[in-house]
């Protein structure tokens, strides 16, 4: 997947779940957070792996291996149970604007674990991008912002722990991003709508009307089903920092929506904070990492065509048809050329 594919599938993704924000928040005050979670997530299950039974007319599972469902178990649970409950309480103390623009500390902490704990790469300007996002999400939390008037905190220190648990989602993810990105996303879906919506029922909670849970679930779908599968593309091209960097876009994408079409009104730190983000993006997205750098052998299995990092040869009856999907062997190699820390490029940096 190339670069510019890869960064139209994170603002793809971007759009789809900063949409879905202002339209949670007008779910939320219908049912309790817990249960609103369960159903964004059943929905975005049930609607993909329809998809995918249409699609390929099985239930077939990718080969993942045990570490790998690990990674897949550990997003799941970070991102698809603990993450949307905690947004979903947040967004029941405050503004969908002003959650939207702080949901940008998830680019931010995605990219620290990245770096610190995945050692995946961050030169200066991403740093520097980080430090001003994280200035426009602190400026929204001041005593004198108006939101504090309403029990803002907590809605924002909620918010904030979404951001940490979906940051650790995407760059376990990232561990198994080569691999079906309906799969991946419809699975979590499923495992995630199923855990929340019946912790929510065990707790004495009833199922809103019909209406209600048919519009949570396709918001479901889309914000959280369809934007994830974009998602995961993106991550095989570009990693979690980068891919983070663009989808960090996706606040103002709600913050838009919730200003335009529900009438919220914007302090003016709302507006000093958004242009810090938005220098901050920018600095993510104008970065050029070039060096020489060697690819150690490496074996997997990912839709792929036969470029300069595809050259092998193919065990089985082929009829040239490109991309396609099989497993297949990387040779060792050594060369230069602009590059991102995708499924090919996850190579330690000197220090």
């Amino acid at each position: 997947m190339n670069l510019s594919r890869s960064a139209a599938a994170a603002l793809g993704a971007a759009l789809l779940f900063g949409a879905s924000t202002p339209f949670a928040k007008q779910l939320v005050g219908n049912m309790p957070p817990v249960l609103l979670a369960g159903l964004l997530y059943l929905g975005s299950g049930v609607g993909l792996w329809a998809f995918r039974l249409v699609r390929e007319r099985t239930v077939a599972v990718p080969r993942l291996s045990g570490r790998e469902w690990l990674w897949l178990l550990g997003a799941i649970a970070s991102g698809g149970i603990f993450g949307p409950v905690l947004l979903m309480v947040g967004l029941s103390h405050t503004s969908a604007s002003q959650a939207s623009l702080l949901l940008n500390l998830e680019a931010v902490l995605t990219a620290v674990l990245a770096w610190v704990v995945f050692h995946e790469n961050a030169d200066r300007r991403i740093v520097i991008g980080m430090c001003l996002i994280v200035a426009g999400g602190v400026l929204l939390t001041l005593p004198q912002n108006a939101m504090f008037a309403s029990g803002g905190t907590l809605g924002n220190l909620a918010v904030a722990a979404a951001c940490l648990c979906w940051a650790l989602d995407n760059n376990l993810t990232r561990k198994v991003s080569a691999t079906d990105a309906v799969f991946l996303a419809g699975t979590k879906g499923l495992i995630a709508g199923v855990t929340n919506t019946s912790i929510a029922l065990a707790l004495g909670y009833s199922l809103p009307a019909w209406s209600l849970t048919v519009e949570s679930m396709v918001v479901g779908l889309a914000g959280y089903g369809v934007s994830l599968v974009l998602f995961v593309l993106a991550l095989r091209g570009l990693g979690s920092a980068r891919t983070g960097a663009y989808f960090s876009t996706a606040p103002f994408m709600g913050a838009a929506i919730a200003i335009m079409g529900y009438g919220e009104s914007t302090p003016v730190a709302f507006w000093i904070a958004a242009v810090l983000m938005a220098a901050g993006v920018w600095l993510h997205l104008t970065e050029r990492h070039d060096h020489l750098h060697t690819h150690e052998p490496l074996l997997h299995s990912h839709r792929h065509v036969h470029d300069e990092h595809h050259q092998h040869h193919h065990d089985f009856p082929w009829d040239g048809t490109e991309p396609h999907t099989h497993e297949h062997r990387h040779e060792a190699i050594t060369h230069r050329h602009p590059h991102y820390p995708d499924i090919h490029h996850q190579h330690r940096h000197p220090r």
